[in-house]
């Protein structure tokens, strides 16, 4: 006859059954090989070497979380993994304005993702300029998306009034002088006389535009087809997708892995428009 809970005392921990889920959350390797880090083996050799901490914590081989409350960082990169984070991808249509509230009747990005939880467009694309931006709740990533001393590539494909020459190409490729400062090199690969790829990290103003009216040319097309390692040719021109964990885990990669900038100011909130 089996004991009952007032034989073990009230105070007693009752058995953990077979088969019976833990209460203390899953092992730590488990969590960042689902986060997509690496293979569980990866995951203890960095656990084992110290890069791994759990609410600030150093933790050590052994260690259980919660993924819906404990906060993971691995070697400087946080894992998404609390609840009530949003983090979607949207391929934005023209006509459409990057902003969390509308002054005038146009509609708003936020009007074409789920309204709960509220979620706010990480930077900015003018109306005119279609493709990929991040809508998400997330203020850190956010930060580290949009501010130019973090280097997060973002790629456009731009169509021209006319030709792009050698010389123009150069130019941009160099850095150009707008009236806020010089720009950084971009990188510019043509596509057709008129068509290029163009890769820049900063994000100021209408930045791609103007860079290009400044080398004596006018935009009449623009469209971001990357930020970071993110692409997504599947989405539509108003459809978006939750970003997957793997894929956070890798714009976080990006932003503190990537191209070295002057990161010793962090804590300037920028929210620039291409």
């Amino acid at each position: 006859m089996g004991q009952s809970d007032a034989g073990r005392g009230a105070g007693a921990p009752r058995a953990r059954l077979l088969g019976e889920p833990r209460d203390d959350g899953e092992k730590l390797q488990k969590v960042m090989a689902q986060a997509g880090v690496g293979s569980r083996r990866a995951c203890e050799e960095l656990i084992a070497a110290g890069k791994v901490t759990v609410n600030g914590e150093v933790a050590p081989l052994g260690r259980r979380v919660r993924s819906a409350t404990d906060l993971v960082v691995v070697d400087g990169v946080p894992l998404a993994l609390r609840e009530g984070l949003a983090y979607y991808l949207l391929n934005k249509p023209a006509g459409v304005v990057c902003s969390a509230a509308g002054q005038d009747a146009r509609p708003l990005v936020v009007d074409l993702v789920p309204a709960v939880p509220r979620v706010y467009p990480v930077g900015r694309l003018d109306a005119e300029t279609e493709g990929l931006i991040v809508l998400t709740n997330d203020g850190d990533l956010a930060h580290a998306l949009s501010h130019p001393s973090f280097g997060v590539d973002k790629e456009y494909v731009v169509r021209l009034e006319h030709e792009l020459s050698a010389e123009a190409v150069r130019r941009l490729r160099r850095g150009v002088e707008l009236e806020d400062g010089p720009t950084a090199p971009a990188r510019v690969r043509l596509l057709g006389p008129a068509t290029a790829r163009v890769v820049i990290h900063e994000g100021r103003n209408r930045q791609v535009r103007r860079m290009c009216e400044a080398v004596g040319n006018r935009v009449t097309y623009l469209a971001r087809t990357r930020i970071g390692p993110l692409v997504a040719p599947e989405l539509a021109p108003g459809h978006w997708r939750q970003l997957s964990i793997a894929e956070i885990t890798s714009l976080w990669k990006a932003a503190l892995h990537g191209v070295p900038g002057d990161r010793r100011d962090r804590r300037g909130r920028s929210r620039p428009r291409v």
